[in-house]
């Protein structure tokens, strides 16, 4: 029986989201059983075209992939494209598809997967708007006993990216994040307070261009674009490659650290929709509090993680 950690990566490509794909697939304890896509950095047609791309560029094949909501639950549509770009992963030129699409639904993916699978062994790794989660915890509700956990990217305890308290993915689709927190079952919250630590250096590019492979360079050309849409657009030097710390998370937990609290998103706030209220108070963590969030990162070992996987799937 494999020890493998099973995951499934939720996910809206976007460029440290093909990061997290690749860290994903070439790290040796995960086994990533199904990807799923949710509109995000881009429209759906355009995240999940991007997935299918990148899971050729990273022989990505026994992998079901299926394409989830199109639009978050009760709010309208909003992109990244001054980050990503017109295509949600400008800068690459990415191969044809060598997989097919599943013909399920992507709520639907994640709920078969979850409920044919022994009880505690799957984590969801939700990299974009939470709204595919969302779905499917309210659809089939008996997947939150079911789930190992839950390790999402997004968020943050003191910072903020889309508005000055509030992050893309959770500001996006609120309802859906709160649906999200108040599932019970175990999430950890990797938000800004870290991800803006996984900083792209020269170093960190000179160590990837080493490799010498196709992918190192596939890699090198997300980053290039992604270092330069960082710093016109949030003075970033160095661009943060955010989504690929939660799938490290999940590989060692003792890269990220994490303090248990309360966590609940403001669905109503003119100013603070989207921020996700972390209640660090003295006292107030009952003894049952089931959310976490990020505080700390070893960036070493963070970029140890994914330049070896980039080795190893390339």
């Amino acid at each position: 029986m494999s020890n493998k950690k099973k995951i499934i990566l939720d996910c809206d490509p976007g460029h440290d989201d093909a990061v997290a794909l690749i860290l994903a697939h070439g790290n040796p304890t995960i086994d990533l059983v199904a990807i799923t896509t949710i509109g995000g950095n881009a429209f759906l047609g355009k995240v999940t075209k991007n997935a299918l791309g990148i899971m050729a560029k990273a022989g990505i094949k026994d992998v079901p992939i299926a394409a989830g909501c199109t639009r978050p639950l009760l709010r309208e549509v909003e992109e990244a494209g001054d980050v990503h770009g017109e295509t949600g992963l400008d800068g690459v030129d990415l191969p044809e598809p060598e997989v097919e699409l599943d013909l399920r639904h992507g709520v639907d993916l994640i709920i078969d997967t979850i409920m044919g699978s022994e009880p505690g062994s799957i984590t969801l790794v939700p990299t974009g708007p939470l709204t595919n989660i969302a779905m499917a915890v309210r659809k089939e509700p008996a997947i939150a006993e079911r789930v190992k956990e839950v390790v999402l990217m997004g968020g943050g305890i003191h910072e903020g990216n889309w508005s000055a308290v509030a992050e893309f993915n959770i500001k996006t689709d609120p309802e859906a994040a709160q649906i999200v927190f108040d599932a019970p079952w175990e999430v950890t919250m990797v938000g800004l307070d870290v991800t803006h630590q996984a900083l792209a250096t020269e170093e960190i590019s000179a160590r990837i261009q080493n490799i010498g492979t196709p992918l190192s360079e596939f890699v090198l050309g997300l980053l290039s674009f992604f270092r330069k849409a960082y710093k016109d657009n949030q003075g970033f030097d160095h661009p943060p490659v955010h989504d690929p710390v939660a799938v490290a998370r999940v590989i060692d937990p003792s890269i990220v650290g994490t303090v248990r609290a309360p966590i609940s998103v403001e669905c109503q706030g003119s100013s603070t929709l989207g921020m996700t209220v972390v209640d660090l108070r003295p006292g107030c963590t009952p003894e049952n509090c089931h959310t976490q969030a990020a505080q700390t990162l070893d960036t070493e070992r963070f970029w140890d993680l994914v330049i070896d996987a980039i080795q190893r799937a390339g």
